[in-house]
């Protein structure tokens, strides 16, 4: 099968390689410096089970698309737009993706009707915000549940344990379950989008903190803020009546009073979420560091926004998103908060 991949960042180039090394016509679709060294270099994978480069193609034009029957998108979500809008032959004025209901819808003309678009970004509305931009492409959500580390060189290497998670549409769970990626199939993904999102509210504290993720984890004030939060999504998830699914060996509900532990009750009771590459730090911090505009308004901006409309407090979220805005104005990286200056 043919798939393009739009947005050759860490997730992207990882899973775009572990694709064309199991037989599928890949082409990353990027930014200029990243598809220069993919093209020279190819990509080097390093996976629980094997390390493999890896060579494929890559392009800077949208139009790469072309015969393309699958497109993961793998953009940031501040950029979800922006890349539906550049499959489009003109480039039409479009919306922030907070207005979804009142934007543009464009045609793509790349791409053919019965291509599959599949959201593998982080948050709960994007694809939601591509079936409005895409409104002759059928487009489904899934979700990332590991961690992949860009190490430079054209390098990655995944960082935890976890799988893919995709809708129960046809043989995808089978396509795309390839040696070095399970792929797990859900009857209903809004769960499953709201149980990652919970998870990833952690990426805006490590990425104030500065600390690597492992390091961060087993420091009890840091993991109480993101049981405070978790808190806070819970409550709101439950006025709205989404129930978050399953993603580790706890159940939702059991996540923050596991946090709370002290460490060394903590490291036994969740050690499988200890499994971290010691290195290894969320894409946030990232942006911090190159100066880009986060995604903490996808995720803890989704809190709020689901917390507002039923009454419910977010106040850490909120005091949250804040801080990490404070950064990006900043330019300077990581502020290298402590957990008090949040409390």
């Amino acid at each position: 099968m043919k798939i393009a991949v739009m947005g050759a960042g860490a997730v992207g180039c990882y899973y775009g390689g572990l694709l064309a090394r199991a037989g599928h016509e890949v082409v990353l679709i990027g930014r200029a410096a990243h598809v220069d060294a993919i093209r020279h270099q190819g990509l080097r994978l390093d996976t629980a089970s094997f390390q493999d480069r890896v060579m494929l193609q890559a392009s800077t034009d949208a139009a790469a698309v072309q015969g393309a029957e699958l497109v993961l998108f793998c953009v940031k979500s501040t950029d979800t737009t922006a890349a539906a809008a550049a499959l489009a032959l003109h480039l039409a004025p479009y919306q922030a993706p907070d207005q979804a209901p009142h934007l543009t819808p464009h045609l793509a003309p790349h791409l053919a009707k019965d291509a599959l678009v599949l959201s593998l970004q982080n948050g709960v509305g994007n694809a939601d915000t591509l079936r409005v931009l895409l409104p002759q492409q059928r487009v489904v959500a899934g979700m990332v549940g590991f961690n992949v580390v860009q190490q430079g060189e054209g390098r990655f290497h995944c960082g935890s344990e976890g799988v893919l998670g995709v809708p129960a549409t046809g043989e995808l769970a089978a396509l795309l379950g390839v040696e070095g990626l399970d792929c797990e199939a859900h009857a209903d993904m809004t769960p499953v989008l709201w149980g990652k999102l919970l998870m990833n509210l952690n990426n805006a504290l490590n990425a104030l903190s500065g600390l690597p993720l492992l390091e961060q984890l087993k420091d009890r004030a840091w993991r109480r803020l993101l049981a405070t939060m978790m808190d806070e999504a819970l409550a709101a998830m439950d006025a709205a009546g989404i129930h978050p699914a399953k993603l580790t060996v706890l159940p939702a509900w059991m996540l923050p009073h596991v946090l709370r532990l002290p460490t060394p009750i903590y490291s036994r009771v969740a050690a499988s979420m200890m499994k971290i590459d010691p290195h290894a730090r969320s894409s946030m911090w990232e942006d911090l560091q190159q100066g880009r505009i986060t995604e903490v308004g996808y995720l803890q901006g989704a809190v709020l926004a689901l917390a507002q409309k039923h009454g419910r407090d977010a106040r850490l979220c909120a005091r949250v998103i804040r801080a990490v805005q404070a950064a990006e104005a900043a330019k300077a990286g990581s502020p290298h908060l402590q957990p008090s200056q949040l409390v």
